[in-house]
C-alpha cells in the first residue's frame, strides 16, 4: 500500500499494513508502526517514532527542525508520537532543540488542522487541539484537555487535566487542572461538564469546587491559598489540583476572569 510516487529512505522503518499515500516523502531512520496511515504530500522526519494505528494527514510536516536560533543541525532529538492519534491536515510538529530531547504526542489525541507543535511539547493521551492552534516551546499539556481553535501559548506554560481552553485566547501563564480558559491568561471557572463526562463521582466533583473557591474565590493570594489548603485533607483529586499550581513557576497561574471586574461567563459547558 505504498505509493509509486512516494520517497522512502532505505533506513526508515515501516510496520505492516500502512498505507503510504502519494507524493509522501519518508526520511532517514523514522519509524513508522503498525497500521497508520500516511496521506498525500506528507513529510516524516528522519527523527520520529511513531506507534500504531496513526493518521497522519495530507501535507502535514512532522519531525522538522525547531524554529530555534540556537538550534544546530547535529543535534540529535526527536519526535516521538504514540498510538492511535489522527494529525490532521497541515500540522507541523517539531523535534527537541537539544540533545537527546524529544517533542512528544501521547495516545488517542486529535490534532486539526493547522495546528502547530513547537520543540520539546509534551502532549499527555487523548488530547484534542482544534484548527490553527499555536503552542510554543516546551509547553505542558496533561491528559484529556481540549484546546480551541486560534488558541496560543507561551513557551514553558503547562495546562493541567481536564482543562479547556476557549478559541481564541492567548496564554502565558499556567492553567490549572479542571478549568475553562479563556481571553488572555484568564480563569472562567470549572470545566464541571468535563468532570461529569470523566466519571468523577459528585463527592470528588464538589471537593475539587471547593478547592477551585479556596483558590480563586477567598480573596487570598497564590501563597494565602495554598498555605491554608495545607490544613485540611484533600482527596487525591483536589490535591493534584494544589500540586499543580504549588509547582509553578515565575509566571504563575491564570487568574480568574470575574476579578478583573469583566463580569465574565462561569462554568463553560465543554463542548459537544
Amino acid at each position: 500500500m505504498i505509493h509509486p510516487t512516494a520517497v522512502i529512505h532505505p533506513d526508515a522503518t515501516l510496520g505492516t499494513n500502512v498505507i503510504i499515500g502519494p507524493y509522501v516523502v519518508i526520511e532517514g531512520a523514522a519509524k513508522i508502526g503498525d497500521g497508520c496511515e500516511i496521506q498525500a504530500h506528507a513529510i516524516i522526519g528522519a527523527h520520529v517514532e511513531m506507534g500504531r494505528g496513526n493518521l497522519i494527514g495530507y501535507g502535514a510536516v512532522i519531525g522538522g527542525d525547531p524554529q530555534d536560533f540556537a538550534f544546530k543541525p547535529q543535534v540529535r532529538s526527536s519526535v516521538r508520537i504514540g498510538d492511535g492519534n489522527k494529525i490532521r491536515e497541515y500540522c507541523t510538529i517539531h523535534r527537541g532543540t537539544n540533545d537527546n530531547s524529544a517533542t512528544t504526542v501521547g495516545h488517542g489525541c486529535f490534532l486539526m488542522a493547522g495546528a502547530h507543535l513547537a520543540h520539546n511539547v509534551s502532549l499527555g493521551d487523548h488530547v484534542i487541539i482544534a484548527n490553527n492552534a499555536l503552542l510554543g516551546g516546551h509547553v505542558q499539556v496533561a491528559e484529556r484537555v481540549f484546546i480551541g481553535g486560534g488558541c496560543v501559548f507561551h513557551q514553558h506554560i503547562r495546562v493541567g487535566r481536564l482543562a479547556i481552553c476557549q478559541g481564541g485566547s492567548a496564554f502565558s501563564k499556567d492553567i490549572p487542572p479542571f478549568t475553562t480558559a479563556a481571553e488572555r491568561n484568564g480563569i472562567a471557572g470549572l470545566n464541571v461538564v468535563g468532570l461529569r463526562r470523566a466519571g468523577f463521582s459528585p463527592a470528588t466533583r464538589a471537593e475539587i469546587k471547593e478547592a477551585f473557591a479556596l483558590l480563586y474565590r477567598r480573596g487570598f493570594n497564590t501563597t494565602q491559598a495554598l498555605a491554608a489548603a495545607k490544613g485540611k485533607s484533600w482527596g487525591a483529586e483536589a490535591q493534584s489540583f494544589f500540586d499543580f499550581v504549588a509547582a509553578a513557576k515565575k509566571r504563575g497561574v491564570c487568574d480568574l476572569l470575574a476579578s478583573r471586574g469583566g463580569g465574565a461567563a462561569e462554568e463553560m459547558l465543554h463542548p459537544e
